[in-house]
């Protein structure tokens, strides 16, 4: 948890504030039973009332300022911990944006998720918890020692002797319970990531009448991490009984023993007091520290996993060795590229070399796993070709920023995704700085300008998470719409037209060769009547290119395209 301290480095001013406070209130804890000692031997044995009352007087004092000190402190100990997690989830979040899409598979989504909430509550919450118990124990529990030795040696050497029992037995205890936690942690993730796949696929598992089955599977993971849970609770509830029965013990011989020292006027009533006292907070802050101590190894385990991912170096890095060329001509360039995914034995793409223009219009087309889908996502930068080159303006993409290549691309994925909150703001996420005629234009456009019109509030319609409550051309006309607002030099449609019917295809295909001219257009299909008018067509089959030309000229020469048309067009159709 250590390699997490630095996020404290902000807040330096409010930690050595609360660090401040701390001294003071545990000063003024361990001043108060020598008040009770003085007022025991001064005022009352020897029936000194002006003693009894001055003396109380200064308990009153001394004890509201010490709970004032208490309360500040907790609250400056509340604020840093938040701000502190806040921080460590941004830290996070920023982190993950620079993922390649293999970093991000490296952890999963159900435990990127869990760290980034349970994790870094945990972390927060220890954050808190050592400012305001921990670091304030080993003071109180040396201090408190020494005043006991003050008083008296033999009853100071007692309490010495359940000090060091404690730790021992808190030290056994550590030993057995850190492996439980860092199993929790675990369990959680398994918990996050099948519920997520519940939720996900409940459609699936009704219309398969799998409902029992997975509820079957998601109890067994609930029981388990409930088991663990249990396992770790049991052994709190035995730890704490034997820790008050020490105190209680300790006190009950400091009597006895006491006793015997006041009678034979070794020792004076109100010290014993003073000397149980002094016990009950040495014994109650060191339980409170190791308490603590318990506490870490659960803190720890979730700081390693926060460090794990924002320690990540990530895949996608820029590459400044490589060289630098300033021009606009041809656009984008794929050179001899290969690529394999990350365990896979057959590369996804073979030796792919093709060029896009500015102003014209290039489609893929292919079978299902031929790699048309990767070329996009090598586009972007979600992964990096293993070999070969990728030029965007003539510069090789590891040159870029990611932030500043993925700016030049409007990239639509296959899979429409809309967030929660208004059109207009989805629409945003193209351009932040887009006007009502801008989008209105935009959706105009992508044949979807009439639909929003005639939507309660326009613009500014509420949508759900993934727009679940519009349908799958209504989707993708909308994330249509968004890349276009976004006005970028080169625009990736990666399957986006397939949810649509012929006739808005074939609108939306018009209207965008109508209106954006003066950019670079990739088109990836299945379904050829999307891309039959584009000025290059790249057929792909297995990761190879089996051909690159026009409709006509495909038909002509390459018996992969032949195959794909004959499945989609008629004779005739094809013949025209």
């Amino acid at each position: 948890m250590f390699k997490l301290v630095s996020f404290l480095k902000p807040y330096r001013t409010h930690v050595t504030m609360m660090l401040v406070l701390l001294f003071l209130q545990t000063l003024g804890t361990l001043y108060l039973p020598t008040l009770t000692a003085d007022i025991v031997n001064n005022g009352i044995v020897k029936e000194n009332l002006s003693a009894v009352w001055i003396g109380g007087a200064w308990m009153f004092v001394i004890a509201i300022l010490t709970a004032a000190t208490a309360i500040y402190g907790t609250w400056l100990a509340t604020k840093v911990s938040a701000n502190t997690g806040r921080d460590i989830r941004g830290a996070m979040f920023r982190r993950v944006q620079e993922f390649s899409n293999n970093d991000f598979n490296r952890f999963g989504t159900a435990s990127l998720i869990t760290r980034s909430t349970n994790d870094v509550t945990q972390v927060q919450q220890a954050f808190m918890i050592i400012i305001s118990m921990l670091l304030p124990a080993p003071f109180m529990t040396v201090s408190g020692l020494i005043l006991a030795f003050s008083k008296d040696r033999l009853l100071a050497l007692m309490l010495l002797a359940f000090m060091v029992g404690i730790i021992l037995m808190m030290v056994l205890v550590a030993k057995k319970i850190v492996p439980i936690f860092e199993r929790l942690q675990v369990q959680l993730d398994k918990i996050n990531r099948v519920v997520r796949e519940r939720l996900i696929g409940v459609r699936v598992i009704r219309a398969f009448n799998r409902t029992d089955t997975e509820e079957k599977r998601s109890n067994a993971t609930f029981e388990q991490y409930a088991s663990t849970a249990i396992t770790a609770n049991k052994i709190f509830a035995v730890l704490m009984p034997l820790v008050m029965l020490a105190m209680n013990l300790c006190t009950l011989l400091f009597v006895w023993f006491g006793g015997q020292q006041v009678a034979v006027g070794a020792m004076e009533i109100g010290d014993i007091m003073a000397i149980i006292e002094y016990a009950f907070l040495t014994l109650m802050y060191l339980v409170m520290g190791i308490a603590v101590f318990m506490f870490i190894p659960r803190a720890q385990t979730c700081a390693k996993r926060i460090h794990a991912v924002l320690s990540v170096d990530p895949e996608l890095q820029v590459n400044t060795k490589v060289s630098k060329t300033a021009t606009e001509e041809p656009t984008v360039v794929f050179d001899h590229v290969n690529f394999h995914y990350e365990g896979a034995q057959e590369s996804v793409l073979d030796d792919v070399s093709f060029q896009l223009h500015r102003g014209q219009t290039t489609a893929i087309v292919g079978s299902t796993g031929s790699g048309k889908s990767t070329i996009a996502n090598l586009l972007m930068r979600f992964y990096d070709a293993q070999s070969g080159q990728i030029k965007v303006a003539g510069q090789d993409v590891r040159t870029y920023s990611l932030m500043k290549l993925r700016n030049k691309i409007g990239y639509v994925p296959q899979k429409a995704f809309l967030f929660s909150g208004t059109i207009a703001s989805n629409f945003r996420h193209g351009n932040e700085n887009a006007l009502e005629r801008d989008m209105h234009d935009a959706a105009s456009i992508a044949q979807v300008d009439d639909f929003i019109r005639n939507l309660p509030g326009g613009l500014d319609a509420p949508v759900d998470k993934g727009g679940v409550k519009y349908s799958g051309g209504q989707r993708q006309r909308l994330a249509i719409t968004r890349a276009i607002v976004k006005h970028p030099p080169i625009y990736v449609f990666d399957d986006s037209f397939s949810a649509l019917d012929f006739k808005t295809d074939a609108k939306l295909r018009l209207a965008l060769k109508k209106n954006i001219t003066d950019a670079t257009v990739l088109i990836i299909a299945q379904r050829l009547s999307s891309i039959i008018d584009a000025d290059q067509i790249i057929v792909l089959d297995e990761g190879k290119i089996v051909g690159i030309g026009t409709h006509a000229e495909l038909l002509r020469s390459c018996d992969v395209y032949q195959q794909i048309a004959k499945s989609q067009f008629s004779e005739e159709e094809l013949t025209q």
